[in-house]
């Protein structure tokens, strides 16, 4: 099962998403039997990579906010043993 297919959340599988839903309008009764499977493949593959991104991005804002952070307790140290 996929997320919910809105463009805005997902603009990187804008394209495939399109395609999904308009393979699923040509093909009302067909997309039951198989017929827009190569689709949902690819948005499936692009969540995924999407997902990675979003994850790679979290991780290098909290490794970011970690070093702020160390950086701040340290001068805050600093300053107070003063």
């Amino acid at each position: 099962m996929h997320p919910p297919l809105t463009l805005h959340k997902h603009p990187m599988c804008a394209e495939i998403i399109e395609q999904f839903q308009k393979c699923h309008i040509d093909h009302p009764i067909a997309k039951f039997f198989g017929e827009c499977t190569d689709l949902k493949v690819k948005l499936d593959r692009c969540f995924r990579q999407e997902k990675a991104l979003k994850r790679k991005a979290n991780f290098e804002r909290s490794k970011e906010f970690k070093q702020r952070l160390e950086a701040f307790r340290k001068e805050n140290a600093a300053s107070s043993s003063q």
